[in-house]
């Protein structure tokens, strides 16, 4: 103990000796001044904290697999053993070769320098530990006038680092200081830390650095601009022949070895690793977790400390992110909707889990990046709300039919709820949840909605605009909001539909006019999927914090929302859509429940659905204005498209997604339908009888689809319009064994039960060969892709 006070009060003095000297031109009153700088600096404060430096935060999908790495210093800290000896060796000689015999001040330096100032030659005297406590002083500044405080160029700031730099060599190890110097050091071009430097500079790990390498990083550390190798190779290079002179005269090597050395062209290997979400494979969901840590009051106190601990804490993230679901859904969608596409549509999906909210992929046919201006790119993340860096949303169509009818179950409605559903009708007497009453609504059937009287599973399958408003007028429009609200459904602006003004007057609210996120829609449907648990969507599961050394899991946040009679109910009626009605052409080979979903005029198309394992919407549309650029006469990369409808292209994507997706999962059965609930058989079709009945739409008939393979295509198309089906013929021909220009195949197959105004796509054969031994072009999993070219006919439907 009295060895070390003695230190101390030396050290003391020489810094009083130092500041006279250098800061007096008087000899005379050096030894006042000394005196009381020495008693001042055994009064100052001596405590100094050394946390970890900045250090890159990593993002990893489920598997372990790197999202991105983001930090605001390229820096990766290492144990003293794992840096080459050589490179040890190189920053002692050029930086402080006393350093293992001197306390902190290298005392026959610091008099040099004293020496030299006072004859006009200005020389720096500070050992490695002094540059250690100055590094980490700038490394902790929180503010602008903390980094001034510890940058400024003045003697007090020197003899404060001194102070610092003797209490430190009585708490640390030399060992302990100069590994914290190596990693805190900056390298020069960015890298921040020895192993940062030989990885950026020569692609090598710190601890296989060559002796030229280690020479040439070592040389950097003084003036990191001015020896930039990038920019200054002629300079670098001189300055790494004074570290090997350097390490000669400390007979840390031969002279030979230097000469050796010396012969090396830089030969740099440049890399820097990617910093951010805008180089990653996946950086729409590396954008949503920066945003969820960013936005979270769990991670910190305000908005700039939780990025400043995002980018310095060295943090490993680990997500909910699917690789196969991602890459399944990524192909699918810029198939569909390439980026870069003319006409500006833009594709945009996410999958989440039931059961646990947890989101397993984000895509969308955009880059990312800044520059909105650019075709193809943006930083707007379409999938997610307004505050998670996403739009104001986009109408989500007739996807919202499907909480009318939890509304209607969760009130005791049976399956068999019918209405007469003409093509276009008036609904009075709904009323707001504000209290006031709604003007009267005239609406009417899309396009492809067949018109008669409907219960919950006719309705469902044909997506009839009638029987759901009047649905909704006798389950309430307030309960029906209400339903939303409970399976996490609200404005991607934020608002709840019913605290918002426009929404509470909004009578057409089961038509999908409400403008919110495809990751809200998908997690609403993952509630039906679970059998009515909600649960908020998660992208993050764990943070493990490696400056700190805790470690955040992250579980779950569930609750019931609705029954779990509503829920499988709801899941059984919108299974039906696969069965002859709007998804029938959509099947991915396992149980599957989903809903069409196209708006007013076509302005937006979607598609939502599920298994018991994973829940997914699809929105494509115009993000520069949906009404004002709808989906009708349409070129989408090199397919033209008359109008678009959700199972037009969202369709498609939502099943190519969920096949890959799914490939190697096992298969789980839905739930079955609530016995609650009712008979499940759709309401009869009136027959004609001696009373002169109406007729029965030729598309009830038991027939289904005719088989028109075989005929011309003018008999074709009067055979299924008789039939009372739309028809779309292919323009491109296929290999068939029939004649040519005669119909090879049609799809849905022949006998196929649709509702009538249902689309049939009609293909052509080529005369050039034979179809497959199972019975369609492709076999038993064929499905035809609409080719480029005018279309006859429909294209797709609600």
């Amino acid at each position: 103990m009295l060895q070390r006070i003695s230190q101390l009060m030396v050290v003391g003095v020489i810094a009083g000796l130092l500041v006279a000297a250098l800061a007096l031109p008087a000899v005379g009153g050096m030894g006042i001044t000394a005196r009381n700088v020495a008693n001042g600096f055994l009064e100052m404060p001596s405590q100094l904290e050394t946390p970890p430096p900045p250090q890159r935060s990593t993002i990893y999908d489920s598997e372990g697999g790197v999202i991105a790495e983001i930090f605001d210093q390229n820096r990766e800290l290492v144990d003293i053993d794992d840096i080459s000896p050589l490179m040890v060796d190189a920053i002692l000689a050029i930086e402080d070769s006393r350093f293992y015999d001197h306390g902190g001040l290298d005392v026959s330096g610091t008099l040099r320098a004293a020496i030299r100032t006072m004859g006009g030659n200005t020389e720096g005297a500070s050992s490695i530990t002094q540059q250690y406590v100055k590094n980490v002083q700038i490394e902790a500044a929180t503010s602008q006038d903390e980094l001034d405080h510890a940058r400024e160029e003045t003697i007090s700031r020197k003899i404060r680092e001194l102070r610092y730099a003797v209490a430190l060599e009585q708490r640390m190890s030399k060992d302990e200081i100069l590994e914290g110097y190596l990693n805190i050091a900056y390298f020069s071009d960015g890298a921040y830390g020895v192993e940062s430097a030989a990885q950026h500079f020569f692609q090598v790990s710190a601890d296989e650095l060559e002796l030229h390498q280690a020479a040439t990083i070592a040389g950097l550390v003084r003036y990191p601009y001015l020896y930039n190798p990038r920019f200054f190779p002629e300079q670098t290079e001189e300055r790494r022949n004074v570290v090997l002179d350097r390490m000669v005269a400390t007979d840390a090597i031969t002279e030979a070895e230097a000469a050796e050395a010396k012969e090396y062209e830089l030969d740099l290997d440049l890399a820097t690793p990617p910093n951010g979400c805008v180089p990653s494979d996946q950086p729409f969901f590396c954008d949503y977790v920066v945003q969820e840590i960013e936005q979270d009051e769990r991670f910190g106190p305000n908005e700039t400390e939780r990025a400043r601990w995002l980018r310095t804490a060295g943090l490993e993230i680990h997500t909910t992110l699917d690789p196969q679901t991602q890459e399944a859904g990524q192909d699918a969608v810029d198939k569909w909707v390439p980026r870069e596409n003319d006409s500006r549509k833009v594709a945009a999906q996410a999958v989440i889990e039931p059961g646990t909210g947890h989101i397993l992929g984000m895509m969308q046919s955009r880059n990312y990046g800044p520059d909105e201006s650019r075709l193809g790119e943006t930083s707007i993340n379409f999938t997610t709300d307004s505050d998670r860096g996403g739009s104001s949303g986009f109408q989500a169509g007739s996807t919202f039919k499907a909480i009318t009818l939890a509304t209607a179950l969760d009130e005791g409605m049976p399956f068999s709820t019918s209405f007469n559903s003409p093509s276009s009708t008036t609904v009075s007497g709904q009323t707001a949840c504000n209290g006031g009453r709604l003007e009267n609504w005239s609406l009417s059937n899309a396009g492809d909605s067949n018109a008669g009287n409907h219960n919950m599973i006719s309705g469902t399958k044909a997506s009839s605009n009638t029987y759901f408003a009047q649905l909704q007028a006798r389950a309430g429009l307030c309960d029906t909001m209400e339903m939303a609200e409970k399976l996490g459904l609200k404005r991607a602006d934020g608002t709840l539909f019913t605290e918002n003004a426009n929404s509470l007057a909004n009578s057409s609210f089961t038509l999908g006019s409400e403008e919110v996120s495809p990751l809200r829609v998908a997690n609403a449907y993952a509630t039906f999927a679970s059998g009515g648990m909600y649960c908020e969507p998660q992208a993050i599961t764990q943070i493990e914090d490696r400056q700190s050394g805790t470690t955040i899991d992250i579980e779950p946040e569930c609750d019931r929302a609705i029954d779990e009679d509503v829920a499988d109910g709801t899941s059984y009626l919108l299974s039906q859509t696969f069965n002859g009605g709007t998804a029938a052409s959509l099947s991915i080979g396992r149980p599957a429940a989903g809903k069409t979903g196209t708006t007013d005029g076509s302005a937006a198309a979607w598609f939502a659905g599920f298994t018991p394992q994973m829940s997914s919407a699809v929105f494509v549309g115009d993000p520069r204005g949906p009404q004002q650029h709808p989906l009708r006469n349409v070129t989408i990369g090199d397919r033209y498209f008359p109008v678009v409808y959700g199972a037009t292209i969202p369709g498609p994507i939502w099943q190519e997604t969920m096949r890959g997706a799914h490939a190697g999962v096992d298969t789980e059965q839905l739930a079955s339908a609530p016995g609650r609930f009712g008979s499940t058989s759709e309401p009869r079709a009136p027959r004609n009888d001696d009373d002169g009945d109406e007729e029965a739409s030729p598309a009830s008939d038991d027939g289904g689809v005719p088989n028109v393979v075989g005929m011309s295509e003018a008999d074709a198309v009067s055979a299924l319009e008789g039939a009372g089906y739309s028809v779309n013929v292919s323009g491109t021909a296929l290999r068939s064994s029939e004649s040519e220009g005669s119909v090879a195949a049609v799809n849905p197959d022949p006998g196929s039960r649709l509702p009538e105004g249902a689309t049939v796509n009609v293909f052509l054969s080529d005369g050039s060969g034979r179809e497959s031994a199972d019975g369609g072009p492709g076999g038993v999993d064929w499905h035809p892709v609409l080719p480029a070219g005018p279309l006859n006919g429909r294209d797709g439907r609600n």
